[in-house]
């Protein structure tokens, strides 16, 4: 789809591809729930291995992002022309471990940290074994573990976003823990509304 629409750009049609990774911050309803859930009933377990650096995008930067790239874009002059039809990294710039960045979002929700671990061989194994279930019963959605989801979390990526810099003016404003605070904020709202 990236490809399709950076390929139709042109002085008629203004296009730009923005890759913000992880988004991550209050009303997320893919990764949080996830996570959280499986924390929960003590299936979610670390994968043992170096340390695994990854870029996260709180939710505040990535719509800054986009209001900045139609900014650019809306303008007229060279600026426009010089990003129209280029993808874009845009991310907190700072890439986290990632266990520490999941171990986060617990605390944020009230939940233990992940201890428990297996080996990326066992977990490798387990995701096989869950896609193949998943599969002979034709079930819905994802599979619990996937070996794709193991690799997501035994890979190190993070990117250069200095071009989002230059070009669009991206400059991520919300830190790390400005974001653990405003989610954990954000959760105890929604317990208070449950109660």
């Amino acid at each position: 789809a990236e490809r399709l629409v950076l390929s139709c750009a042109s002085d008629e049609l203004r296009t730009i591809a923005l890759r913000p990774p992880l988004i991550w911050g209050p009303g997320d309803t893919s990764l949080l729930p996830r996570v959280i859930e499986r924390a929960r009933n003590g299936s979610l377990r670390r994968v043992r291995g170096p340390p695994t650096l990854t870029d996260i995008t709180y939710i505040d930067d990535a719509v800054q992002a986009h209001l900045h790239a139609a900014d650019r874009l809306l303008a007229r002059g060279d600026g426009a022309h010089r990003i129209n039809g280029r993808p874009y990294f845009v991310s907190s710039g700072d890439p986290i471990e990632i266990w520490e960045f999941i171990n986060g979002l617990l605390g944020a929700g009230g939940v233990p940290a992940v201890r428990k671990s297996v080996s990326l061989r066992t977990a490798l194994l387990v995701g096989w074994a869950f896609e193949k279930i998943h599969t002979l019963s034709r079930a819905e959605g994802d599979p619990h573990v996937s070996r794709w989801m193991v690799r997501q979390l035994t890979t190190s990526r993070w990117f250069d976003i200095s071009a989002a810099r230059r070009d669009l003016g991206y400059e991520p404003r919300v830190s790390l823990e400005e974001g653990m605070r405003r989610l954990k904020a954000w959760f105890e709202e929604q317990n208070r509304g449950q109660a």
